[in-house]
């Protein structure tokens, strides 16, 4: 009996440990990282005063000791105290500030408010101000939570000068686990600029000046094409067979001509914009790899390989613009000194690749295996890869509907065509001056 009494009181325990569990479930909940986050800021220097308006979700904004009614909606009377803390905690201590290359002082939180989710004044600047600091506050007849409601927060910043030199961290990572901001700069006298950032972005320059977009959009290009696994593996398949400088002269140009062409063509606009195109580019970029490595085992001849390269670099191109897209709104007014940037960024990567690559293949043909054996081994290797890439791409891609041609898209297409058919007769005219007197290495099988 005892024994059925100790397993009748463990249950017993188990039970209310099950229904405490249960009943704390919404107060865990509630202190749990929101998986997205949605920031909006408005960046406005006049004068000798920067003021940044923030708005920001409050059940970001965790363990904050908060005022409630007994129902457990806040007490707007005495809701001020719990505003500023978040505003210091979450939000002040992780934005920093710069005006030419020197970080700002401590801002002072100047207003703060609680706003629904429905409400529409972080729109514009000036909407956002008026109700920041004059618009209607709630009261205790709005019943809401604090998990439900809108932090919004005007710090100022005194400056030398509205004219600045301008940038932000935008370090508000804390707030979830992906932070997006929408951010806005409004400098006197300049356009306004808008910028969709991540909180783990690093310092963003506002306006920045020429030099500034051209290194950060070539430190872009260069680990780029190192964190670009497929990319890395087209170089490989590239270099095998060619591992001499006058054969490899005329195969990487083919390859940085064309895909700068389409780069760049695809940051004015001469790319198609829809959903379908990625995952097209995407498995192409795979076939491009398979091919040329099966290229390889049958015996590579350069004066095919070019023409080869070409083709493949142009769909290589649109695979780099994707990231473009997205950087671009970084250039400020340097569109074309970025974008030639990101090539040299590109290229220097290219470059530190084969100034790797090359020595160790040649030590490894020389010392661990027969150049031709070797030259099948790595290539299946590499296309074996490739091809599962291309398989599970091409799965993706035609889950898309087959577009329609329009007349728009028709006049685009033509214009990249024709800045492809000049690209492939310059590399046409390279490819004369760089012709090899002596068939490369790819064609003598070695055993």
């Amino acid at each position: 009996m005892s024994s059925v009494a100790t397993r009748s009181k463990l249950l017993s325990r188990l039970v209310v440990t099950a229904a405490l569990l249960a009943a704390l479930a919404p107060r865990i909940g509630a202190h749990e990282v929101p998986n997205e986050v949605t920031v909006f800021g408005f960046v406005r220097p006049q004068g000798n005063t920067l003021r940044l308006l923030i708005r920001a979700p409050m059940k970001s904004m965790r363990d904050v000791d908060v005022p409630t009614l007994p129902n457990g909606y806040l007490d707007f009377t005495r809701i001020e105290a719990a505003e500023r803390h978040a505003a210091q905690v979450w939000i002040r201590d992780f934005v920093h500030l710069y005006e030419n290359g020197t970080e700002l002082s401590v801002p002072e939180i100047t207003a703060t408010r609680t706003s629904l989710p429905s409400d529409r004044s972080f729109e514009n600047y000036e909407t956002a101000l008026a109700n920041i600091l004059s618009g209607p506050r709630l009261d205790n007849s709005t019943e809401i939570y604090w998990d439900n409601g809108m932090l919004d927060v005007m710090f100022e910043y005194p400056i030398t000068s509205d004219q600045s030199d301008f940038a932000i961290l935008p370090g508000l990572t804390r707030l979830g686990l992906q932070v997006n901001i929408v951010l806005r700069f409004l400098q006197p006298g300049k356009p306004e600029r808008a910028f969709d950032v991540h909180a783990e972005t690093g310092i963003v320059h506002l306006d920045p000046r020429w030099h500034q977009a051209f290194l950060m959009f070539a430190r872009e290009g260069f680990f780029h094409i190192l964190d670009g696994i497929d990319h890395l593996l087209f170089l490989l398949c590239l270099v095998i067979p060619f591992r001499k400088l006058r054969p490899l002269v005329i195969v990487i140009t083919s390859f940085t001509v064309a895909h700068s062409v389409t780069l760049i063509a695809s940051a004015f606009g001469m790319a198609p914009d829809t959903l379908w195109f990625p995952p097209l580019i995407e498995t192409l970029i795979a076939i491009s790899i398979v091919y040329m490595a099966f290229e390889n085992i049958a015996g590579a001849n350069l004066q095919r390989r070019w023409l080869v390269t070409f083709a493949f670099g142009l769909v290589h191109g649109f695979g780099f613009s994707f990231l473009l897209r997205e950087r671009l709104q970084f250039a400020g007014d340097h569109l074309v000194a970025s974008l030639l940037a990101f090539n040299v960024g590109v290229e220097i990567g290219q470059l530190a690749v084969l100034l790797v690559t090359i020595p160790l293949l040649s030590l490894l043909f020389r010392y661990v295996v027969a150049e031709r054996f070797g030259t099948i081994l790595l290539s299946a290797l590499v296309a074996h890869t490739a091809w599962h890439w291309a398989t599970e791409r091409g799965t993706a891609l035609i889950a898309y509907p087959i577009p329609e041609v329009s007349a728009a898209g028709l006049a685009a297409g033509l214009r990249l065509l024709m800045v492809i058919v000049a690209a492939a007769a310059l590399v046409w005219l390279l490819s004369l001056k760089f012709k090899p007197t002596v068939t490369p290495n790819a064609r003598k099988p070695q055993y």
